[in-house]
């Protein structure tokens, strides 16, 4: 499992999810905390490209050998990509949630909706630790 941390590039939503935003693109994610909590994660099942996302709405879900959970959208837009080796091996996410734990990618609609997700400083804040 990847060590706790949470990288200052990201933008952070309170249900625990990350956005990476490049231009009008943006790559969604769990946190570390959000992987931490479900324990080993067993299955992830995307939507497919194409799908609309709303911020703040779930899109997908992650099961793990705890519970199943909701993956929800840091920010609103149209999913491009869908990462096929998490799906093929949903333990990437436990191992390198930031990086090859990538869930999707989003062409966003509203880039202005970045202002409200929290910094990385924040969201840890925002975790009582």
């Amino acid at each position: 499992m990847a060590d706790e941390t949470y990288p200052d590039d990201l933008k952070y939503h309170p249900e625990h999810d990350w956005a990476r935003i490049e231009g009008g693109e943006a790559t969604f994610g769990i946190t570390w905390f959000a992987q931490d909590q479900l324990g080993e994660v067993v299955f992830f099942e995307p939507p497919a490209p194409g799908t609309s996302v709303s911020k703040g709405v779930p899109y997908a879900e992650v099961e793990s050998v705890k519970a199943v959970s909701d993956v929800v959208a840091p920010l609103s837009g149209e999913i491009i990509e869908v990462n096929a080796a998490v799906e093929q091996d949903p333990h990437v996410i436990n191992a390198d949630p930031y990086g090859e734990g990538w869930l999707v990618k989003v062409r966003l609609s509203d880039p202005g909706e970045r202002e409200a997700l929290m910094d990385a400083g924040a969201y840890v804040a925002s975790l009582g630790s």
